[in-house]
């Protein structure tokens, strides 16, 4: 095999482990289908490719011939299989009884015939099968797409590609050692570009799992516009983490009286909080986005949740896992840290928060205007970020998320745009961005 040739199988090999990794990432959080789905589908096809490749330890070449004919009728079958359940023909118990009992006996019936001829027109019988499948799924995808199904295009392309992609494989495995290396290379591209235009497929068709999933933790306190906690359920939940901290504080001089709740201490000559006790405290953060309204006068309430939509994808990719958050009120979030002891991981999670959603984003000011330049606008969330560290075991989250908020409004007129409240002062001050250590 050429060298461009191993170049581009590279490429094809590459991309099947990263859709792999992919299916084992979405496996830990229970997206199961998802992940067993797309891995079948990448270690289908690269067997595929590795046998026809010569990848096989067999010598004899009437045995090879026999068994890449075989593995021809069953990865098609397997991968037409797949298909028709990724496009929705397969929800019924019925269908997919029926779908597998005709496929399988077609496949047996095939490779029944193959048997009653010589080992090399029954590698060709079976990659005439295999491509004869292909074009069955491109036609019930194309049939999908015209009954007003958007995403069958996706499987329209994909299965375009790996038509494309086994016409080569079997051009390299009916000539081995005499196909030109642009064979290859057009083999390797398309079968790449069927794992991406696959695994999109497959992400499209099921990532209603994971909002699903976040809908039956939550119940109908699911926000569907952030995706998160609606409001009455982030006071719920802040309500339950300071109704469940039990332990005192370790030094009463640093408790205070739950009007407000906050045990912070003063601040370092750099601005930064410093704790004036260890012990279970709690870190609360409340991020406003200051012109929502004004974003609304202009372009109505469609540009607001594209707005909000956005600044809650943000959010959940800048916070970390361990802490919780919601929305709160109509312009803005809240962020819980259970047990934060250090004052600085807090006020460093605060400027990423603000750096990450201050981002400007091209919204949609129309719902029709998906791709129209004169009704879409770049649009900068005006962000402030409040800051508190609540020690008092006695606080009331109610009062809690109100100072919270009210440091929020205060941090819009500062130029770090994040706010904590002085306990020596008991006024609002700016934090700056800490230097790193």
């Amino acid at each position: 095999m050429d060298k461009l040739a191993f170049g581009f199988w590279g490429v094809y090999f590459g991309t099947a482990v990263l859709m792999l990794a992919g299916s084992a990432l979405a496996f830990a959080p229970s997206l199961r289908r998802i992940s067993l789905n797309a891995g079948l589908a990448a270690t289908a096809s690269s067997f595929f490719v590795v046998a026809f490749l010569g990848g096989l330890p067999i010598d004899d070449e009437n045995t090879l011939a026999r068994v890449l004919a075989h593995i021809a009728m069953l990865v098609s079958g397997f991968l037409a299989y797949l298909l028709f359940s990724i496009l929705g023909l397969l929800d019924g118990k019925r269908a997919r009884l029926h779908t597998r009992l005709a496929l399988t006996v077609l496949a047996l019936g095939v490779m029944a015939a193959g048997w009653l001829l010589p080992p090399v027109p029954s590698l060709a019988l079976g990659l005439g099968f295999a491509w004869t499948l292909g074009v069955v799924a491109l036609a019930v995808s194309l049939r999908s797409v015209y009954r007003g199904d958007r995403q069958a295009w996706t499987a329209v392309l994909g299965v375009f590609f790996m038509l494309v992609a086994m016409l080569g494989l079997g051009w390299i495995a009916l000539v081995r050692g005499q196909e030109p290396w642009p064979v290859h290379a057009v083999s390797a591209l398309a079968g790449t570009a069927y794992l991406v235009t696959m695994a999109a497929a497959l992400w499209t068709r099921y990532s209603y799992l994971i909002e699903l999933h976040q809908v039956m933790a939550m119940g109908p306190s699911y926000d569907p516009v952030t995706r998160m906690r609606s409001h009455m359920e982030t006071g719920q939940m802040a309500g339950d983490i300071f109704r469940r901290r039990r332990d005192g504080p370790a030094d009463p001089a640093a408790a205070r009286a739950g009007d407000g709740g906050n045990g912070a201490g003063g601040r370092a000559g750099d601005g930064s909080p410093v704790p004036q006790r260890s012990g279970p405290w709690v870190g609360v953060m409340v991020v406003s986005i200051g012109n929502l309204y004004a974003l609304e006068r202009l372009h109505g309430m469609a540009a607001v949740n594209h707005a909000l939509f956005v600044c809650a994808g943000r959010l959940r990719r800048a916070a970390p896992a361990y802490v919780e958050m919601g929305r709160f009120s109509g312009d803005g979030f809240v962020l819980l840290l259970r047990d934060c002891n250090d004052s600085g991981q807090l006020v460093r999670l605060a400027h990423q928060v603000e750096a990450r959603l201050s981002k400007s984003v091209v919204l949609n000011t129309s719902l029709g205007a998906a791709r129209r330049e004169s009704e879409q606008t770049r649009w900068q969330a005006e962000i402030g970020v409040g800051v508190l560290l609540v020690s008092d075991p006695a606080a009331r989250a109610s009062r809690v998320l109100a100072a919270c908020k009210a440091l929020s409004r205060t941090a819009m007129s500062y130029a770090s745009r994040v706010a904590w409240l002085d306990q020596a002062s008991g006024e609002a001050v700016e934090l700056p961005v800490l230097e790193a250590a």
